[in-house]
């Protein structure tokens, strides 16, 4: 073992202790929503106890606690600034967190492992708010998050279009000529797929773009590049060796905000879902009062629900407080099975 391998372990292990850090800075803001008080002695006092005394080999108990005794510090600003929470799926640097920045900079961002660990957060009141992408101008719908919106609760209050630009990256100092697999989400992947067919490079679907560059970080596999965001390079400190390797420059993500109530203005937007069966004609009627009211659509999609119906989702503009749009959902409302206004919402469209 040399000097250069003793020191990209200890990069390794260093990132992990930053990426556990700021995991337990997560846990800490949420512990607060079940808190009657911020200060809690006894169970500080018993903490830094346990971890003095399970100091074991090099490091001494005394300096153990003393690091302990910064992080409850830095825990309990945290938790003093009252932040709202916002889950995202991935990990930090993923596209969706980059979403939730752009709605409000201020929020704690709380990354999940599955679209549904953001729905039951925001449900169960852990989340103040959650953020999911909808679909996407190169690689089409999300259909996990479209099947979730069939049937929760929640509302949409908000509406982010952003610009996806993607990143080759790799840890620092590798030789781009011996990249040979490519990992990122399975989206990310179909976004770029001409560039990877022209590299020679083979693609391998990860759970998350952030993720795969979190993961190479960390573990440095020799030949493994990843598709992720520039933030995501910059958060995990690795190289990137080509930007805007995306298909199409016009390559968009919508993203929506959920909460469990819509405390909205009337938005400029509204979205709807209801079921459609092999009834003849059924939709078209559903189609013709929007037009007859003059009402634009902006998104008709439909993913299959129960055997023998569909999920029909509708946007139209217009404001919830506009007499047409209003006549109209309630029109709409007796004719469709299992009607429900998602919400209505502004959209705020991101610029590069």
């Amino acid at each position: 073992m040399t000097l250069d391998d003793l020191r990209l372990d200890i990069d390794k292990i260093d990132a992990r202790i930053l990426s556990l850090l700021n995991e337990r800075m997560e846990r800490a803001i949420l512990t607060k929503k079940f808190k009657t008080s911020i200060e809690d002695k006894p169970r500080e006092t018993a903490l830094l106890d346990k971890i003095r005394r399970t100091s074991h080999c090099l490091v001494e108990p005394n300096f153990a606690g003393d690091i302990y005794a910064k992080i409850l510090d830095e825990s309990k600003r945290l938790q003093a600034m009252n932040l709202d929470t916002i889950g995202f799926q991935g990990e930090h640097g993923a596209f969706s967190e980059m979403a939730s920045k752009a709605y409000s900079p201020d929020n704690a961002t709380i990354p999940c492992k599955e679209f549904a660990d953001v729905f039951e957060g925001v449900e169960s009141g852990l989340f103040s708010l959650g953020i999911v992408p909808v679909e996407n101008t190169l690689g089409g719908l999300v259909e996990p998050v479209n099947a979730f919106l069939i049937n929760t609760n929640l509302k949409i209050i908000a509406a982010i279009n952003l610009p996806v630009r993607h990143c080759l990256v790799a840890p620092q100092g590798a030789d781009h000529r011996e990249l040979r697999l490519v990992w990122s989400h399975s989206q990310a992947l179909t976004q770029c797929r001409n560039f990877l067919l022209r590299n020679h490079l083979e693609p391998v679907p990860y759970y998350d773009t952030a993720g795969a560059a979190k993961a190479i970080a960390e573990n440095q596999p020799k030949g493994v590049a990843a598709i992720s965001s520039r933030l995501a390079a910059e958060l995990y400190g690795l190289d990137i060796i080509k930007e805007d390797i995306q298909d199409s420059m016009n390559n968009r993500t919508r993203f929506f905000v959920l909460a469990r109530s819509n405390d909205q203005d009337g938005g400029d937007k509204c979205s709807i879902v209801f079921t459609a069966g092999d009834k003849a004609g059924s939709l078209f009627a559903i189609l013709e009062v929007f037009a007859r009211a003059g009402i634009n659509l902006t998104r008709i999609e439909s993913i299959p629900d129960k055997p023998g119906s569909y999920a029909i989702f509708i946007d139209l503009e217009g404001s919830s407080k506009d007499p047409r749009v209003e006549e109209s959902l309630e029109k709409v409302s007796t004719m469709a099975n299992g009607f429900r206004l998602l919400g209505c919402y502004r959209e705020a469209r991101m610029v590069s």
